[in-house]
Formats: C-alpha cells, structure tokens, sequence
C-alpha cells in the first residue's frame, strides 16, 4: 500500500469541494466532514443520522483505536450537515451508497480519488489524504503539533509531524535554502 499525500493548497480543497458540489452532494459531505474533521474513513462511514442530528458534538469510539473521542461540529459542517439529513431517519445511516446501503470504503476511495484527479491534482490521493489535509491545514494554523498528535492519537510530535508530510517539507526546505 502507498502513502497518500494531504492536499497542501487550499485552493486544491476548494476546487475538489466545488467539483463535488456540481456532481453529488453526498460525495461533498464526505469530503468536507473528512477534511474539516480529521476522522479516518472507517469512522466517517460508520457514522449515522442520529450522530449528528441536533449535536454540537461528534461522539464516537474510533475503530482501530477503540478510543473514545468527541470534537465539535464546525460551524461549516452545521448547516451542511443539517441540509443533508433533513426529512432522513435516524437508524441511517449518514453515507448511504446508492442502492441505501451505508457507503463502503472502496466506494469512497475512488469517488474521493477521481473528484481530486477531476479538480486538476497531482498528489498520491485516498481517503486518509482528508485525514491529513485536516492535520497539515491545523498545523499550519495553529502550529501546535501537541494538540494535534493528541487528535490522532499518536505517540509522539514527531510521528504526527511526519504524518502530515510537514517534515519532509523542513527537509525540503532546508535543501532548498542552503547553497554552498
């Protein structure tokens, strides 16, 4: 398995969220809640209707890690979120594919991947690439790799720092200004 890359631009996640917008809405919602959430995949599809209805919060045990975790629904995902559920069930589940079976991974896979090579990018994309576009666009934000290596759960700075590509762009950096 390759190593997928975060999309660094923000105009990139712009472009991929306005591609999205003209061809599914539900596609759109994946990757806005994927990029503004920093959920892996197995527990963005794992999610339901009555997760997210009427919550400020997300609350759920990860997966892989079995850790609880609880975050705040932003306040671009709130009204989205409330546009895509309305009039749905909340037994739901929140991405349902199109036959209304929770969407799958390798569904999401390709429509996340072919939404980024259709937006004009170039990276290694997947579906963890929404898990480090939120990580990289946080760092770069707040540039508090602490706070961040605790949101993923890692076990040390260094380890998110290589996670979100921000210590190869150092290195690149520091190849890039230093001439002899």
């Amino acid at each position: 398995m390759s190593t997928v890359e975060p999309i660094r631009n923000k105009k990139d996640v712009e472009k991929v969220e306005k591609y999205l917008a003209k061809k599914s809405y539900r596609d759109l919602m994946l990757f806005v809640m994927g990029t503004n959430c920093g959920l892996r995949i197995s527990d963005l599809l794992s999610l339901d209707v009555k997760d997210v209805r009427n919550k400020t919060h997300i609350q759920l045990v990860e997966r892989k890690t079995g850790k609880f975790r609880k975050f705040p629904i932003n306040a671009k995902l709130r009204p989205m979120l409330d546009k895509f559920i309305k009039g749905r069930r909340d037994k739901e589940p929140l991405f349902l594919s199109h036959w209304k079976h929770r969407l799958d991974r390798v569904t999401a896979y390709y429509l996340i991947r072919d939404a980024c090579a259709n937006a004009g990018l170039q990276e290694k994309i997947g579906t963890h690439s929404m898990r480090k576009t939120f990580g990289y666009h946080h760092y770069q934000k707040f540039k508090d790799v602490v706070i961040l290596q605790k949101i993923f759960n890692h076990s040390s700075p260094q380890i998110t720092l290589r996670y979100i590509g921000i210590e190869q762009d150092q290195i690149d950096d520091s190849y890039n200004n230093f001439i002899l």
